[in-house]
């Protein structure tokens, strides 16, 4: 290669290989039937910088790509001529594609994710996805119950209930660290992510979440009515200092400190470990509401891909430590509660 490797997307009924580059450009090989060589078919002129994420799309024959020139393109492999392209305003980091619409999702290093339509020559911006405080890192589409899964810098994962049209967000945190992959499991209702420090998490899709409340916007605690350190004109009147302002995970108010010393975990709005809570919400939290929803296991080494082979049960992942670990997820997948699983 001329030059070093950063995306690969392996085509298996065809046993076509697009592998993108740090100069931008995706070479395209074929692989012999008995896998002992692989010819060299074209070289596709996509990006001007790093390829994050390649797609293949047999029926269409394009190749679709995210790079860090900002951009998004789609070439076509019959002729290798680009079709089109839609930059963003920052890096490009990870892609989805629904074979059947022609809809791609770019999530990006500003924490957005893009809907665009993708056509022959031209493209249209469905919506924008909003929620992520930090850069997104991972996407799963899942075309049958038509869920969007991002896992992002902010530790956190936001499930978008794309085909509902209702704007139905769950989020789910739960990792100590930036999520690196994730993986939903269709048949079980399962999501399996992945973060950076290790931390492996089997959540359970199969129940009625809540959705986190929007944080609302007071001038004074929306408790005892303190104001809070903008608040000058009350605080003046009422010759008191202005108090922080902080935020109930549970029903978004605007507190105080003193209005939310109370910290709880509250599984069904996705939070699995302790968040700041109002006093009189954690008095309606009862302990069996406490109870976790997922499941989670340490890999033992930084993960920075993952990927998952779900007729076998099989999860393989790799990290910057230089090691490849293969799991076997056969006690976790396919059951409701995961009950832990060891490396293979």
């Amino acid at each position: 290669m001329s030059s070093p490797c950063s995306a690969m997307a392996y085509h298996h009924d065809s046993r076509r290989i697009f592998v993108g580059q740090d100069n931008g450009a995706i070479m395209e090989f074929h692989v012999s039937e008995d896998f002992n060589k692989m010819n060299f078919v074209k070289t596709y002129p996509a990006h001007q910088n790093r390829v994050s994420a390649i797609i293949f799309c047999l029926t269409s024959e394009w190749v679709i790509s995210t790079g860090h020139d900002k951009c998004v393109s789609w070439m076509c492999t019959r002729s290798g001529s680009m079709l089109g392209r839609h930059y963003f305003t920052s890096w490009a980091s990870c892609l989805q594609y629904d074979y059947e619409t022609r809809y791609a999702f770019v999530g990006d290093y500003s924490g957005q994710i893009t809907l665009l339509k993708l056509e022959q020559n031209t493209c249209s911006i469905i919506t924008t996805l909003k929620g992520h405080e930090g850069s997104i890192t991972s996407l799963w589409w899942d075309p049958v119950q038509r869920l969007l899964f991002s896992g992002a810098s902010d530790h956190s994962i936001i499930m978008w209930d794309i085909g509902g049209r209702k704007g139905r967000t769950l989020l789910l945190q739960g990792h100590h660290d930036k999520v690196q992959a994730i993986c939903y499991i269709q048949l079980t209702r399962q999501l399996v992510s992945c973060s950076a420090d290790g931390g492996i998490a089997v959540w359970n899709m199969d129940i009625s979440r809540e959705e986190a409340p929007q944080w609302l916007e007071s001038d004074s605690c929306q408790k005892c009515e303190q104001p809070f350190f903008w608040n000058i004109k009350q605080m003046w009147d009422t010759k008191t200092l202005g108090l922080r302002q902080h935020h109930c995970r549970k029903c978004g108010q605007a507190v105080c400190g003193k209005c939310s010393t109370k910290r709880s975990s509250y599984p069904i709005m996705g939070f699995e470990f302790q968040v700041r809570v109002c006093d009189s919400c954690f008095e309606s939290i009862k302990d069996e509401d406490r109870t976790s929803l997922a499941t989670f296991h340490e890999g033992k080494h930084n993960i920075s891909h993952m990927s998952m082979d779900i007729s076998r049960g099989l999860m393989v992942t790799c990290g910057s430590d230089r090691i490849v670990k293969i799991w076997d997820m056969t006690p976790v997948v396919g059951c409701s509660l995961a009950t832990g699983f060891s490396s293979r």
